[in-house]
């Protein structure tokens, strides 16, 4: 006995949302417990270096289990094609059609909703590995900055640095827009949002100063040769994790990041807010006057 499991992520025209790919991880360990060899199908473009529908034997299985998402269409009656050797069952999937082609297919449909009372989805069952979340948060164009710019390649390297880190990436922008749900309308809500994150990543002298203030630990790069503001501040606010736009590479957002995560951070990030005291009793001078 091997079973295939399948689902929306197994083709290469389909779509891998979490829940789907939780919900195949169920189905595998539900499978493990109960000492059922199996392998889980994933589209190329998702997992380059997992099992592949159009690799795969369909002699080398005896069951073929679907997972997750809607039972309709002509992928899922390729399936049906191409594993007709198989005993074939979907499980925790939606049911729109009960006589379309997908779903009479399968020799067992154990729906979680449109056959019968609903059921809770398989994802929600699904371990899970702890993540770090990692707000981002990049400068624009900044073109006071004239011929020192870097910020395209500064970004480029740190988007594909992220890329390639098994963390939670959040976008993050300082511009506050109260018709925009996308943005925060207040500070005290973007400050919320930063305390919600392990580490922040950016180029933005805000996306710095404001993550300290939330205690959470940043990995500041300035965009900008020979150094502006993000430098400044890091200077003035005491903080180590800084990278020069000319240093911007993977071994060095490693480094930072490894020393982001530990406890030396957060000695660092947890420190109260201050610092600005010369410039506000500088200014009450200067009105007094």
């Amino acid at each position: 006995m091997r079973v295939l499991v399948t689902g929306w992520p197994s083709f290469l025209r389909g779509e891998a949302t979490a829940g789907d790919v939780l919900s195949m991880r169920r189905v595998r360990e539900t499978l493990d417990r109960a000492g059922v060899a199996a392998d889980v199908a994933f589209s190329p473009a998702l997992a380059p270096d997992a099992v592949h529908l159009d690799d795969t034997d369909p002699g080398d299985y005896t069951h073929l289990v679907f997972a997750c998402g809607p039972v309709h269409g002509e992928q899922v009656e390729w399936l049906h094609r191409r594993y007709a050797g198989c005993r074939r069952i979907a499980v925790g999937v939606s049911v729109v059609d009960p006589t379309s082609g997908a779903v009479a297919g399968f020799h067992r449909v154990l729906a979680r909703d449109g056959l019968g009372p609903p059921q809770a989805d398989l994802s929600f069952a699904a371990s899970t590995v702890p993540t770090a979340v990692v707000g981002v948060a990049l400068a624009p164009g900044q073109h006071e900055y004239g011929g020192r710019r870097r910020h395209e390649q500064v970004h480029k390297a740190l988007l594909t640095w992220v890329a390639g880190r098994d963390v939670a990436p959040v976008p993050l922008d300082t511009r506050l827009d109260t018709a925009d749900w996308r943005h925060c309308a207040t500070p005290d809500q973007f400050v919320a949002l930063l305390g919600r994150l392990d580490a922040v990543l950016t180029t933005r002298m805000h996306g710095l100063v404001l993550a300290l203030r939330a205690g959470v630990p940043a990995i500041a790069v300035d965009p900008v040769s020979g150094g502006g503001k993000v430098t400044a501040q890091a200077h003035a606010l005491g903080w180590p994790a800084l990278i020069a736009a000319e240093h911007v590479c993977a071994e060095t957002l490693d480094h930072w990041w490894r020393w982001c995560v530990s406890p030396a951070a957060h000695r660092y990030s947890d420190r109260p807010p201050g610092g600005t005291g010369t410039l506000v009793a500088d200014l009450v001078g200067e009105v007094l006057r």
